[in-house]
């Protein structure tokens, strides 16, 4: 009798846990009525778009169509038109997204129409007539973070500090992977002025890391407050989205939803 009732108890846990499982599930799982399903994302400097498969990953199984751009990093013009191609093959409103100089990329490419939101990953977001560069008059990048140009314009991260001050948080191996597979910037898109400020007119969330060497917190609160975004901050280095991916993606279905929901209201 005992051994039926421990099996009883042990089935009805069971089918508990199944049940939760499948709750959190469907709570995460956007509803079919949902107008936002489209998220783009924008990578920084000095990496390209793999670094998102983590949020990639999280976001579509959550029932997104996630698009990722591959910036060339040669002007910020030619990054900024990148991302309009993207969006441009997008079918409907999108979250666009961008990770440290990738924030400046979508501060101007944001205007797009089909972007509803934005989210800013550890980013820069300078206004009209502002360069990346401007932004770290005040508070400059940390110690840790050297950049070394090449004779051409280019840029690279210094190697020996480059975990240091990129990803610490990352494994050894990772961090090795990430510097020697490094794309370099043209150092004149630092100095680029954007010349449209979509935070402007679209709401904006912000995901601060609160241990990055590469952009000093305090500028990323700086900058997060300036333009009115909900921030969310998050134990991690320069790369939140790839050592926090999950919280990084859990602003950008908040940033989806929310704008959804506005949307729902105002019809």
């Amino acid at each position: 009798m005992m051994k039926s009732a421990g099996k009883m108890l042990v089935a009805a846990a069971a089918a508990a846990t199944l049940a939760s499982c499948a709750q959190a599930q469907t709570a995460q799982t956007i509803p079919d009525d949902q107008t936002v399903r489209n998220v783009v994302l924008v990578h920084g400097a000095f990496a390209d778009g793999s670094g998102w498969r983590g949020v990639y990953d999280e976001l579509t199984g959550r029932g997104y169509r996630v698009t990722i751009v591959q910036n060339p990093l040669t002007s910020l013009e030619d990054d900024v038109n990148a991302t309009r191609r993207v969006l441009a093959r997008q079918e409907g409103p999108t979250i666009l997204v961008g990770h440290s100089y990738g924030g400046s990329v979508i501060t101007e490419a944001g205007v797009d129409p089909n972007v509803a939101g934005l989210v800013y990953v550890s980013a820069f977001a300078p206004d009209v007539g502002e360069s990346t560069g401007d932004q770290l008059a005040e508070i400059p990048p940390p110690p840790e973070f050297v950049i070394e140009p090449g004779p051409d314009g280019f840029g690279f991260i210094n190697l020996e500090k480059f975990r240091e001050g990129f990803a610490a948080d990352v494994s050894e191996t990772d961090a090795a992977f990430l510097r020697d597979s490094q794309v370099p910037i043209n150092m004149a898109n630092f100095a680029t002025p954007v010349t449209q400020a979509a935070w402007r007119t679209r709401p904006s969330w912000a995901v601060v890391a609160t241990q990055d060497r590469a952009i000093d917190p305090r500028l990323l609160r700086q900058m997060a407050e300036r333009i009115n975004a909900q921030i969310v901050e998050v134990e991690a280095s320069h790369v939140p989205f790839i050592t926090r991916h999950r919280e990084v993606a859990d602003v950008i279905d908040q940033a989806a939803r929310s704008v959804s929901q506005s949307a729902t209201q105002s019809n």
